[in-house]
This record gives C-alpha cells, sequence and structure tokens, in this order.
C-alpha cells in the first residue's frame, strides 16, 4: 500500500515537472491591457519627438504639423493591418511569424532578422542621444560613458520578466505622458499671459505665419544655397523615422492576457496620440521659440531638445532641468521596448527555426535570457560608435533604422494581403478555419480599413519615402545599405535552407 503511495506521488511529481517543462516553453501571457497600452505609446514617443524634431523642424518649419499628421496616418495604417492579424492569431514574433505561416518561410527569415537588425539600430541611436540629455547638467561626462551604463541598466531591467518589464514600461510611459501634457499647459500659459522669450520674438501663434517664410519656408522640396535639400517633403523621411515602434502593440500579442480586447484599443488609440503629443506639442513649441532658432546650440555649445528649450526660452530653467529628465526617462522607454522586442523577435525566430535553437531557451520567470543578453550584446557596439564617431551615431544610424523600418513595414502590408487570401481559401487562423470566401473574411474581428486599397497606398508612400531618402546625403547611404542589407538576408536563408536540406537524410 505505501509502495503503491510512492509510486502516484513520484507519477504526480513527474507529471508537475513535465507541465513545468511546457510552461518553460511557451512565453507567459501576463501583460494587462493598461501594459499594452501604454508600451504601445512608449513605443511611439522618444527619440524622434524629443530630439529629432529638431531636425524636422529645420527642414519644413510650421509645415511639420502636416507631414506628422501624413505620416502618422500612414503608420496608424500599417499598425491596423498588423492588429487584424494580431487579433485573429496572436503569437510571439509577430510579424515574422505571420510572414513566415501565411507568405513564405524565406519571407518570415527576412521579416524577422530585419526587424532585429532595425531595433538594434534604434538602439544605438536612443544610447547616441543619451549622452545629450547628462550633458544637460553634466558637460564634462563623456557621451560613450552615458550610453554604456544605460545600457547596462536596461538590460537588467529586461531579465526580471515581462510583468515587470510591462510594469517599467508603464511608469516610464506615464512620466512621458504627463511631461508632454505639462510642457502643452505651459505653453499655452506662456502664450495667454504673453511671457517674453529670450529671442525677443513675442509669443503667439501667429509666429506659424509671420516667422522667416511662414507655414512653408522651404515650399515642398528646394534647395538651399549649400546644396542641401529641404522642405515638406524631406521632413518625411525623419517624421517616419519618429514613428517607428509602433508596431511593438503587435509584438506584445503573445504575451497580451487579452488580446482581442487590448490589442484593437491600443491601434484605435495611435491616432489621438500621433495629434496631441506630436501635432500639439511642437505646434505649442513653435508659437512659443520661433522655428528657425530650434536646435540652435546654447551657451554651452549642447544642442536640446525643442522641449526644454521652450522652458529655457522663458528663462524657466528648473523646468528644463525636470523636462531633460523626462527626455531621458523617454530614451530609456525606447530602448527598453526595443530590448524586449528583438529578444522576443530571435525567440520567434528560434522557435521557426530559423535562428540558434539556443534562443529559444526561456529562463523560469519566462524570460527568452540568450534573446536579451544576445541583442544587449551587439547594441553596446554603440557604445564604441559614439566613442568613435558621435556625429555619425545619430544622423547614420537614424537613416539606416529608417531604410529597415520601411522594409519591415512593407513586409507588413504584403503578408495582410496574403493573410486575407489564405482566410479566404479557408485557411485562416483558430475560429476562421475551414470557412470560405466573404463568409470567412467578413467573420474577421478587426479588419483593416478598404483592404483592396489601403495595402497599396502604404507602398507607394513608403516607395516615395525611399525616393526622398536618395536627396539627403544622410540618409543616401541607407538607400544603398538597404538592397545590399536585404542580398545577405537572402544569401542567409539560402545557406541555412541548403545546410538543413543537406542534414536531413533522405528515405
Amino acid at each position: 500500500m505505501v509502495e503503491s503511495d510512492d509510486r502516484d506521488t513520484t507519477k504526480r511529481s513527474i507529471g508537475s515537472i513535465e507541465q513545468d517543462d511546457d510552461a518553460r516553453k511557451e512565453l507567459r501571457r501576463t501583460l494587462k491591457n493598461r501594459h499594452i497600452q501604454l508600451i504601445a505609446l512608449g513605443g511611439a514617443i522618444g527619440t524622434g519627438l524629443f530630439y529629432g524634431s529638431s531636425e524636422s523642424i529645420s527642414l519644413a518649419g510650421p509645415s511639420i504639423l502636416l507631414a506628422y499628421l501624413i505620416g502618422g496616418g500612414i503608420i496608424f495604417l500599417i499598425v491596423r493591418a498588423l492588429g487584424e492579424m494580431s487579433v485573429e492569431d496572436p503569437k510571439a514574433g509577430a510579424f515574422s511569424y505571420y510572414a513566415s505561416r501565411y507568405w513564405s518561410q524565406r519571407a518570415g527569415f527576412i521579416s524577422g532578422w530585419n526587424y532585429w537588425f532595425n531595433y538594434v539600430l534604434v538602439s544605438m541611436v536612443e544610447l547616441s542621444v543619451v549622452g545629450s540629455f547628462v550633458n544637460y547638467w553634466f558637460p564634462s561626462i563623456p557621451a560613450w560613458l552615458s550610453a554604456a551604463v544605460f545600457l547596462v541598466v536596461i538590460t537588467g531591467v529586461n531579465l526580471l520578466g515581462v510583468s515587470r518589464f510591462g510594469e517599467f514600461e508603464f511608469w516610464f510611459a506615464i512620466i512621458k505622458i504627463v511631461a508632454v501634457l505639462a510642457m502643452i499647459a505651459g505653453g499655452v500659459a506662456v502664450l495667454l499671459l504673453g511671457l517674453h522669450t529670450l529671442s525677443g520674438v513675442p509669443a503667439s501663434f501667429a509666429n506659424w505665419f509671420t516667422v522667416d517664410g511662414g507655414v512653408l519656408p522651404h515650399g515642398l522640396l528646394s534647395r538651399t544655397g549649400d546644396g542641401q535639400w529641404s522642405g515638406l517633403l524631406m521632413a518625411l523621411t525623419v517624421v517616419m523615422f519618429s514613428f517607428g515602434g509602433t508596431e511593438l502593440i503587435g509584438i506584445t500579442a503573445g504575451e497580451a492576457a487579452d488580446p482581442r480586447r487590448s490589442i484593437p484599443k491600443a491601434t484605435n488609440d495611435i491616432i489621438w496620440r500621433i495629434l496631441l503629443f506630436y501635432i500639439g506639442a511642437l505646434g505649442i513649441i513653435m508659437a512659443v521659440v520661433p522655428w528657425n532658432s530650434i536646435g540652435v546650440p546654447n551657451a554651452h555649445g549642447v544642442v536640446v531638445s525643442p522641449f526644454v528649450q521652450i522652458f529655457d526660452s522663458v528663462g524657466i530653467h528648473a523646468a528644463a532641468g525636470i523636462l531633460n529628465i523626462v527626455c531621458l526617462t523617454a530614451v530609456m522607454s525606447v530602448y527598453n521596448s526595443g530590448l524586449y522586442a528583438n529578444s522576443r523577435m530571435l525567440f520567434s525566430l528560434a522557435r521557426q527555426g530559423n535562428a540558434p535553437t539556443y534562443l529559444a531557451r526561456l529562463s523560469r520567470n519566462g524570460v527568452p535570457t540568450a534573446g536579451v543578453l544576445t541583442s544587449a550584446a551587439i547594441t553596446a557596439v554603440a557604445v564604441v560608435i559614439v566613442f568613435l564617431w558621435p556625429d555619425f551615431a545619430f544622423n547614420y544610424l537614424m537613416s539606416i533604422a529608417t531604410i529597415a523600418g520601411i522594409i519591415n513595414w512593407s513586409i507588413i502590408m504584403i503578408t495582410e494581403s496574403k493573410f486575407r487570401r489564405h482566410v479566404s481559401a479557408g485557411e485562416g487562423p483558430g475560429e476562421l478555419a475551414g470557412i470560405r470566401g466573404e463568409d470567412a473574411l467578413g467573420r474577421i474581428r478587426f479588419k483593416l480599413p478598404w483592404p483592396r486599397i489601403t495595402p497599396w497606398i502604404v507602398l507607394v508612400f513608403l516607395a516615395l519615402v525611399v525616393v526622398l531618402m536618395c536627396f539627403s546625403p544622410s540618409y543616401r547611404v541607407a538607400v544603398i545599405i538597404g538592397p545590399l542589407w536585404l542580398l545577405s538576408l537572402l544569401c542567409a536563408f539560402e545557406f541555412r535552407r541548403r545546410r538543413h536540406s543537406m542534414r536531413t537524410p533522405k528515405i
């Protein structure tokens, strides 16, 4: 009897161990709705807004508001396309998994590794500007040292578990939201009270129309005396980089507790976020600070964020210092999200057989530790780049990240079209399986608006951005590197495929 009880206990123990092993093979669905909402927001509000907006304003003047509206509309359609697939088939790796399943294994390979490459570059860009925010208080601290410290800190955060990551990102995003709202409120107060600014130009919305050429100072596209191109269209290249990260919504689907509710809400909320945080904030800044003085070095020779400059311009240096902390937090947030996305993408690639198997291992708390550490190690190259070539670090890395993002967004739109074909053919995921034609398409819960023409509109727009990148010396490099990068991915896939076929025994 005792022996029988021992055997039962042993069986239960073995069953428990097997269940634990199975659980450790999958990511944990512990991200709550509030986490998803704020992660989506955190991905869109970072260096592109707090730091890169200086460059975009210098290119287009007040018409940059229209550029952000156009770019925001395109990004919304891209995220809606991704959301359509994520709600029906929430998986880790998102678009890499979708490209692999609904397009081809080659497309999944290229999509996944390109996205990983994209976010490595974005992470490098974020780390490259950390020093500029730290130097606001401590001009003598080397930029590379600031980058190294923040890299180590954020890597530690990502190793704690997805729920901890979600909590950190939640509060990072809250800080950004409160700061931008406070900046908008402060700017409105400056306008209403008629406070004098250091520029000598009275704060007024009329500055959009009267300062140095008005709304369209450089037209749609024009060439300056030094041979550089500027104008509304040229600003679109910087604007599209700013919106990189919104597709994080799809990445979180694999760890969302309720993706069918949280993904649609987070996606639809992007529109008002763009209107408020980009157009609203920059509109207020250019009403207080003349657009032609934004991005000009301060008394210490440091180029500060426009969000800091707006308070410096009216002599409220304490508020400017606080906002500089917020800008620093925003950079940390984007790198935090980037490292999270990269580790999950490597995990998904490994599960597909498109990456080394060690990247598919999870820690006891459900973290793809190998993916986190591998991505962090590669990103550490940014510390060296910032040390050796500080100017290259921001301009060129940002341009290469933009072309990688365009490749990724293009793959998402093409994959969405192929996803619908599979659904129509009765090969959809979950409850859509076995249902064909318009009946199947009608049951998609979160549909892309105008699905027949939207992918083409987005693809044509992205092609236009690539053409515009050819007009800028710093972006032109990326247009050359982009095709070479795609070719290298195709060669890598073919090498992996042939190596795999040689190892597979023939029957």
